[in-house]
């Protein structure tokens, strides 16, 4: 019933009604995605946790990562690649719970989908081996400005997915042949990383982003394996800058940013395309000092090579993960 005023009834039109509703209708379009949105990264968070701490657990379970599978080669040069599938199946399933398994040609099976968007925004086709996922990680060949050289081979193994009870997707890249580190300085990316997990927090439905419901794991070493799960920013923080201003760098551009450390720079060099990190990105700084001369620190290069430089030099970058 409408107001009254000098004895007339005051009531609400129909076109005062559908302004007020027009109104409601604007600014719940505006503020509700960004609600969502933050709702969606609290989950996404949540989850990445669980799951990165479920995965260290298992692993920590196993004996050794390297030497699952088989990898033949057959008088035509044709590969029997089963090394992922057997690393899941053989290893893996052991000590942790897993609903289901896929092999190479049948990941969408798992929730695996056929295309996924980078940490830059990019639209890249899923990598289905290793090679796909790095190039460098199974055939390089890199002389540097003071004539040395590098070579690197790799047989370009398949891709295998599961399913966790949980319900997340994970594509897994495995090297069979990786190695223990070793006492030398100069450690090579693609010789210590034995898996490495693309994983997708709830399978096939969106957005199927890295960085929102898409991440890694990449795991080092066969034994007393370090597991690593790095969610850098899109850019670099700073360029040209000494390890002592880096370790720096991060903090001040956002609380939650900071310096990787050795394993994570692998991890980063080893999933460079689906975090967007270009060829130029040549050197970038960590936290880790070496363990003869606290002078110096590692830092990558774009070989995959992780070694020490001295901390007070200014020709590295810096590109932070979030804690």
């Amino acid at each position: 019933m409408g107001l009254r005023a000098h004895g007339r009834r005051i009531a609400f039109t129909m076109a005062e009604i559908l302004l007020s509703l027009t109104i409601i209708g604007v600014v719940a379009a505006i503020t509700l995605p960004s609600l969502t949105g933050n709702i969606n990264e609290r989950t996404w968070n949540t989850q990445r946790k669980a799951l990165y701490a479920r995965f260290s657990q298992a692993l920590a379970l196993m004996p050794s990562l390297n030497g699952y599978g088989t990898l033949t080669e057959d008088e035509s040069g044709s590969i029997e690649d089963t090394a992922a599938e057997t690393f899941v199946t053989a290893g893996l399933s052991k000590v942790l719970k897993i609903n289901n398994i896929c092999d190479n040609d049948h990941l969408e099976d798992c929730g695996i989908v056929t295309s996924l968007t980078t940490l830059n925004g990019s639209k890249i086709t899923t990598p289905k081996t290793l090679g796909e996922l790095n190039i460098s990680m199974t055939d390089m060949n890199f002389s540097n400005s003071g004539g040395s050289s590098y070579t690197y081979s790799q047989i370009d193994t398949k891709a295998a997915a599961f399913e966790t009870a949980n319900g997340e997707s994970i594509l897994t890249f495995y090297s069979p042949r990786c190695i223990a580190k070793i006492s030398s300085t100069y450690i090579q990316t693609q010789k210590i990383t034995c898996a490495n997990f693309v994983y997708d927090l709830n399978g096939s439905k969106g957005p199927n982003t890295v960085g929102k419901d898409m991440g890694v794991m990449t795991v080092l070493y066969p034994t007393d394996s370090v597991v690593v799960a790095p969610y850098p920013h899109m850019q670099n923080a700073k360029e040209g800058v000494s390890q002592q201003e880096a370790l720096k760098a991060c903090p001040e551009q956002d609380p939650e940013y900071r310096i990787p450390n050795l394993e994570e720079l692998a991890s980063i060099y080893v999933n460079r395309n689906l975090f967007g990190l270009p060829d130029g990105d040549v050197f970038l700084w960590s936290s880790t000092l070496s363990p003869t001369d606290t002078s110096k620190a590692y830092n990558l290069n774009r070989t995959g090579a992780v070694l020490p430089e001295p901390r007070s030099w200014t020709r590295n970058a810096v590109r932070c993960v979030k804690r």
